[in-house]
């Protein structure tokens, strides 16, 4: 069987934990941010688990995660 390719798109948004679960960095914090209140940049900072749900597609895109 020949080896697999890492969808690089998602290996640049996606780190996997050593208990294998899934993180990834928040949305809506690129642009546009004089608009959004102080406590909503902070609570968007870090990083946060991928729902369970789309575990296993992301997993797929990186087979040698």
């Amino acid at each position: 069987m020949p080896k697999l390719k890492t969808k690089k798109s998602a290996a640049k948004r996606f780190r996997v934990n050593g208990s294998g679960g899934v993180k990834r960095s928040r949305a809506f914090l690129r642009h546009i941010l004089t608009k959004k209140s102080t406590k909503r940049k902070r609570h968007l900072r870090g990083t946060t688990a991928v729902h369970e749900s789309d575990t296993r597609a992301v997993k797929q895109m990186l087979p040698y995660a």
